[in-house]
């Protein structure tokens, strides 16, 4: 595509330019300068670490044939300037991959929690009602019958759109994609035009970006204000909204009919009519404007009757079937690392969770509490270079929730680990948890005790060891993650692995793992 061609894209937001002679062919379109070929146009973002207008000269050597950028620079290819250097990079991308998401029908998932878990319901839905889905988000992005991992839960907006093209190219129908605060702020999905939203809730989250609650809010509610697609007759609802949230309800008044309520404990459009629950699943029946719709799913908890019934309202919405809802929710398995259950566990009721904050712990451990016959055991920790001030909440919500906790390490990344123990302490103790020895983890009574171990395999290992039948064990924070990060190096690390390691090793010796 000519360079000519794509700096129409930037309207608007161009400060200064500066062509050469020639208006030359752009091959590729590039943010990070070590991924720069010849013919590239490179766009200099301000990071979080690391500035790309360092890197231009890099790029230029590389081949770039242009630089967009925010800031002066002197080069020897054409130099633009503009005001907003991630909106041009999202400007771009759109322009040079083609809009390849007016393709596809575009639905966008946001909320704290249950976003993945929404987002794999919908993908099961839509493939029995025939379609041909995508979806983009926190574990990996999948399409065709092709997976690929996803180092953020929304990407970059020339990657997003890349994907969506390849998407395009390979006859996807819907693409589906869980929508971060972090990717609304950062223009990532700039230019997208969304079918559909869904609003999953929104609690304590990513503070250590957001100012306050307030500034995360406004960002989720961007997506329903400035993303989505005014309602038609083709389309009268535009957006699925969690109605037993504050948040929900509020967004439901500002969107009017556009908006289903879901609503699992209050009064909305979509609620459950009944619902029986256990350690091995969900079954139902969930009352909708289109009829009732019997539902059996393996996933466990209260809280995933929320996301079944946001999966059901955004199906719906498109048009799909109730027969085929009904299917796909049947069909969906456990999603990775949410609350997935490790089956080697037997009766001993093992499960590996993401919840690497305090609203999604309390949902975990809350449904859990509810459906276990003996002791919920908890393993936790948190991550560094994150909010510290959700460590002692969650110490809290672990110790008021479980029977037994052994709180361990997370990623620590570049924070010294007992330190982030010590503030998780801080909230165990607060909630009245008494520290025993790891000598007397057998003793098997009820109540608030916890333990310390940083080593994470040590700590899964105490925690199974002391699981007795019809007791739930929940190893909490990493989820579906296959890696831990330290100070100095990341070494290979699943949850789920490790458990299966420690399970396996118990059956074979005919005991409790040693």
């Amino acid at each position: 595509m000519k360079l000519s061609v794509l700096m129409k894209t930037l309207s608007g937001i161009v400060t200064d330019q500066r062509y050469a002679d020639a208006d030359p062919e752009v091959t590729a379109l590039c943010y990070d300068s070590r991924r720069v070929v010849p013919g590239a146009l490179f766009v200099a973002v301000a990071g979080f670490s690391v500035d790309g207008h360092r890197f231009i000269p890099d790029a230029v050597d590389r081949g770039a044939v242009a630089v967009v950028c925010g800031k002066p620079v002197q080069a020897d290819v054409a130099v633009v300037q503009v005001s907003d250097p991630r909106a041009a990079l999202a400007r771009l991308a759109v322009q040079f991959y083609f809009r390849p998401a007016d393709q596809m029908t575009l639905v966008g998932v946001t909320g704290t929690s249950g976003k993945t878990t929404v987002t794999y319901l919908l993908e099961g839905i839509l493939e029995k009602a025939g379609y041909r889905p995508g979806v983009v988000g926190t574990i990996n992005y999948r399409y065709a019958g092709k997976v690929f991992d996803n180092p953020v839960t929304t990407p970059e907006s020339a990657d997003l759109q890349h994907i969506f093209r390849q998407m395009v190219n390979l006859g996807t129908t819907h693409a589906v994609m869980e929508v971060s605060s972090h990717a609304l702020d950062l223009s990532r999905v700039d230019g997208c035009r969304f079918d559909l939203a869904v609003f999953t809730n929104l609690s304590h989250d990513h503070l250590d970006y957001h100012k306050d609650i307030e500034d995360y809010w406004r960002c989720k509610r961007r997506l329903f204000v400035d993303y989505l697609k005014p309602a038609d007759r083709r389309q009268a609802v535009r957006a699925v909204v969690n109605a037993d949230d504050p948040k929900g309800r509020l967004l439901a008044e500002i969107l009017g009919a556009a908006a289903l309520r879901s609503a699992a404990k209050g009064v909305g459009d979509i609620t459950i009519q009944q619902a029986t629950r256990d350690l091995t699943g969900l079954r139902g029946i969930i009352r909708t404007p289109r009829g009732d719709i019997e539902f059996n799913s393996p996933l466990v908890g209260d809280f995933n009757l929320d996301n079944i019934l946001s999966a059901t309202g955004a199906a719906l919405a498109l048009g799909i079937a109730p027969a085929a809802i009904a299917a796909g929710i049947h069909a969906s398995g456990c999603v990775p690392g949410r609350l997935e259950r490790i089956m080697e566990g037997g009766e001993r009721f093992v499960f590996v969770d993401y919840s690497h904050k305090p609203d999604a712990l309390d949902n975990a451990l809350g449904a859990l509490r509810k459906l276990t016959r003996g002791r919920l055991i908890t393993v936790f920790g948190c991550g560094g270079d994150r909010d510290p001030s959700k460590r002692p909440v969650m110490g809290e919500i672990a110790a008021r929730l479980s029977d037994l906790t052994v709180v361990t390490s997370d990623n620590p990344r570049s924070e010294d680990p007992l330190a982030i123990i010590d503030q998780v302490e801080a909230g165990v103790r607060k909630a009245g948890g008494q520290r025993i020895k790891i000598g007397e983890i057998q003793r098997s009574r009820q109540g608030s005790e916890y333990l310390v171990e940083p080593d994470r395999r040590a700590a899964i290992r105490l925690a199974i060891k002391a699981a007795h039948e019809g007791d739930a064990v929940l190893i909490a924070g990493k989820g579906h993650e296959t890696y831990q990060i330290l100070a100095d190096r990341t070494i290979h690390f699943d949850d789920r692995e490790v458990a299966r390691e420690i399970l396996a090793d118990m059956h074979s010796t005919g005991g409790p793992p040693s």
